[in-house]
């Protein structure tokens, strides 16, 4: 049924095992968390598009239809403009729209915010314009979207915001299989540092160029802990999930994409009781992730916050994007 007005929210993500592995073809397992995106979609007359996003600092952003594909965006709404000019593009549309967004991320951390307002985006456009699409084909045009923009990506971003929960997934969307998870008793500590994905994903491809055999080895053996802890996770065996994220840290580390400081937050975290610990994401700074017996919950959030990180408090295997009215 078509609506000329829907607000649409999407979670962010954290990756669990896995990084830069993925990007070579290799599994990786990603949890949604229950930091939104919330995007208000209202079709409107003529052929202007307008766009207020506050926490962006962008205050009523106006651009012609027409000019969709034709003039460079302002890298604060590039994923918002992309998915309407890819989608109004897919499925032959003109149209005039006013578009509010907000969010619960702050822009400091890695959660994915990117995928998650291009997913809320397309689901609403999708909505508006009664265009019936499912969870992979809203996958496939968020992915393209995001391979417009930045070159390069896997989508497990976009898989965590469109299906939530937490997703075994392979580049591209060719695997995506959602795990029967009840809990994650995960602790997440930011080192105060944003990090730059693009620069550490380069910086693995040309360790890879320059060190195939060896790079692909420790990509095989992430491949190995991955699938191991697909079966962990499934299993709620925590012991043997705290051992494959240090295994799957040390590899990481083997790749230079660790830091002092996510060093320091993992460790910390270990000798406060942590079943395991690993850097999530790019690495270079941002977030870690500790996995916590409920009784040393509490200590090794201290021993977080005295080594120099701050408490992220998230929940995980949340739900994916919605229809919020």
């Amino acid at each position: 049924m078509k609506k000329s007005n829907v607000l649409v929210s999407a979670p962010g993500k954290l990756m669990l095992f896995g990084e830069h592995a993925v990007l070579y073809g290799n599994p990786c397992i990603v949890t949604a968390v229950d930091q939104r995106v919330y995007v208000n979609v209202e079709k409107v007359g003529g052929e202007s598009i307008k766009i207020n996003a506050p926490e962006l600092k962008i205050d009523n952003y106006s651009i012609k239809v027409s000019d969709l594909g034709g003039v460079d965006y302002p890298k604060e709404v590039k994923f918002v403009l992309k998915a309407i000019e890819v989608f109004f593009k897919k499925y032959k549309i003109v149209s005039g729209l006013k578009i509010d967004t907000k969010s619960d991320f702050s822009s400091l951390f890695g959660f994915g915010s990117s995928s998650a307002v291009t997913v809320c985006m397309v689901k609403a456009l999708s909505k508006i314009f009664d265009i019936e699409v499912d969870n992979k084909s809203l996958f496939d045009i968020c992915f393209k979207v995001v391979l417009e923009v930045q070159g390069v990506g896997s989508g497990f971003d976009i898989a965590a915001a469109v299906w939530g929960g937490t997703i075994y997934f392979v580049r591209g969307g060719k695997v995506i299989k959602p795990l029967k998870i009840s809990r994650l008793p995960l602790v997440v500590g930011y080192t105060g540092i944003k990090a730059d994905t693009t620069t550490l994903v380069q910086k693995v491809a040309k360790l890879y160029k320059s060190h195939e055999k060896k790079i692909g080895e420790i990509f095989a053996s992430i491949r190995v802990i991955v699938e191991k802890a697909k079966i962990a996770l499934e299993n709620t065996d925590y012991l043997k999930l705290g051992e494959l994220m240090d295994e799957n840290q040390k590899l990481l580390e083997d790749l230079s994409i660790s830091s002092i400081e996510l060093g320091s937050l993992t460790k910390a975290a270990r000798r406060a009781g942590a079943l395991g610990a690993k850097l999530s994401g790019a690495g270079g700074g941002d977030c870690m992730v500790a996995l916590a017996n409920k009784s040393k919950t509490a200590k090794i959030r201290e021993a977080i916050e005295k080594s120099g990180g701050v408490i992220i408090d998230v929940k995980f295997n949340t739900e994916g994007v919605r229809i919020e009215k």
